[in-house]
């Protein structure tokens, strides 16, 4: 028996996602100096390599209904309470508003940590004054999140952390063959982007967007990476002229591949917390154009004194109304997070995405500008300054 403490990270699934990488990366930063363990609500269709790790499967999987959802919290938080006390858990620290909301309800002696990760986590009032009534501190991955919290909540317990990035690892990833990449076509400029089918990643927009760049720039290509059923987008597609020009490959293990071989990386989401994807794009050397979206983006892809200024001349955090040329990369204004499918109706966000996106495409000194500091900024994000900061974190409630 060592005598080393006990943490728990809690995390609902490891399918694929942002803060699951963020969960596992925190495990095996964290075993250095504690006993992890890993509990999650379900096994299925785990997508993160879990090696040498201790997890902990309730075996409570997701339910549809109101009514199981009530049940299903019950069950997780019944299940989490007796593991903590088993295991004798001194800090628990959890990742997204379901895993929030059991680690807090199954508090024991332990202290508890919650994580407030994507702007979605703040729309919810009464969850946010829950988590911050029954955290002994609340980790956000935004200075944004952490000034809501104080400003709406005069929540002042709270600490953001930036998610770390593993750039050598991205980089070994992203060079693994791909056997069925979609544009391998000489001459193909490929505009890339991850994310699984939901609103908040406004694929629509970047769709819409890119049959703008496909009418001036034939060459250009478009591949869309995440879960979920994608047909309705391929009609779109289709209905904007641009069918066989755009692929949507679904999941992959490892996506990085197909990053790695496209020229640009787009984020049209409407929500982020901190997005992954986008360093994971900068660790591969590619320009990024980024929706302003509410948290996230702008942390990234401005200097600090060009994020300070927006935040002085946009104090409650509203979008950009043009796009900006920061240090590192390019935003455009948040767009609509209602979905429309539409391909009659063509907005002028999507119109200012698409003109950014051709002026890489047609300026290679601005293209080549972009490539080297998206790497610059990628190393930033080292996971010894995350390991430092997280540990620190954690030190003051063993």
């Amino acid at each position: 028996m060592n005598d080393k403490k006990n943490l728990m990270l809690i995390v609902p699934m490891l399918h694929q996602g942002g803060f699951e990488r963020v969960c596992i990366t925190t495990a095996r930063l964290m075993q250095e100096y504690y006993n992890v363990y890993v509990l999650i609500f379900s096994s299925k269709d785990i997508n993160y390599d879990i090696t040498g790790l201790n997890i902990i499967d309730i075996d409570v999987p997701s339910q549809k209904g109101l009514v199981n959802k009530i049940i299903n919290v019950f069950k997780r938080v019944n299940k989490v309470r007796k593991k903590k006390k088993e295991l004798g858990i001194n800090v628990s620290y959890s990742f997204g508003s379901s895993a929030n909301y059991v680690n807090v309800l199954s508090r024991g002696k332990e202290k508890v940590l919650t994580g407030l990760r994507c702007q979605t986590d703040m729309e919810s009032p009464k969850q946010v004054k829950l988590f911050c009534s029954r955290s002994d501190q609340v980790l956000s991955c935004s200075k944004e999140i952490m000034r809501q919290l104080s400003d709406d909540f005069g929540y002042n317990k709270s600490s953001f952390i930036y998610n770390p990035l593993d750039v050598e690892d991205v980089q070994k990833k992203g060079s693994e063959e791909v056997k069925d990449y979609p544009f391998d076509e000489p001459g193909t400029r490929v505009i890339a982007s991850m994310g699984r089918n939901d609103y908040i990643k406004g694929m629509w927009h970047l769709v819409k967007a890119f049959s703008i760049v496909y009418k001036k720039h034939p060459e250009a290509r478009l591949v869309v990476l995440g879960a979920g059923d994608w047909s309705e987008y391929e009609d779109l597609a289709g209905k904007l002229g641009v069918e066989g020009k755009v692929s949507f490959p679904g999941v992959r293990k490892n996506p990085f591949p197909y990053v790695a071989k496209s020229d640009i990386y787009v984020c049209s989401s409407n929500h982020e917390g901190f997005p992954n994807a986008v360093l994971e794009a900068m660790a591969l050397q590619k320009p990024v154009i980024s929706a302003d979206c509410k948290t996230g983006p702008r942390e990234i892809l401005l200097s600090e004194e060009e994020y300070d200024k927006l935040i002085s001349d946009k104090p409650d955090g509203s979008s950009i109304t043009e796009s900006i040329n920061g240090e590192y990369g390019i935003l455009v204004p948040d767009m609509d997070e209602n979905v429309n499918m539409d391909s009659e109706v063509i907005t002028e966000d999507e119109k200012i995405l698409a003109d950014e996106i051709c002026k890489l495409l047609d300026d290679e000194g601005m293209f080549l500008h972009y490539q080297d500091k998206s790497y610059e900024r990628a190393l930033f994000y080292k996971p010894e300054e995350y390991k430092a900061s997280i540990h620190t974190i954690l030190k003051r409630f063993e």
